[in-house]
């Protein structure tokens, strides 16, 4: 550990960062691969990253999951779920609904 909060990793891009977690993700790779348009371009890297991690590629996509599946993703919170809520709405699309 250092004063930076954290330990100096090295990806293998060569860049330099300091993480205090066991995460390996470098941010500034996290950062040069955020997409500059559409809705993952409006989440955080976790969220961004989740929904990746599940095939969760396009707005219509979400449709095929309830809102509380989506929030038991490892990185999604409610932030990200409203942010996503809100960009469905402006398609007219929803999750889907737990009908029993």
């Amino acid at each position: 550990m250092n004063n930076k909060g954290g330990t100096l990793r090295i990806c293998e891009k060569g860049h330099r960062y300091y993480k205090s977690s066991d995460c390996p993700t470098c941010p500034q790779c996290e950062s040069e691969r955020k997409p500059e348009t559409g809705f993952l371009s409006l989440l955080s890297a976790p969220a961004r990253r989740a929904l990746e991690n599940n095939n969760i590629l396009k707005l219509k996509d979400l449709t095929h999951f309830t809102e509380n599946e989506i929030l038991e993703l490892h990185g999604i919170g409610k932030n990200a779920v409203l942010q996503l809520k809100e960009a469905m709405q402006q398609e007219n699309l929803q999750f889907k609904t737990n009908r029993k």
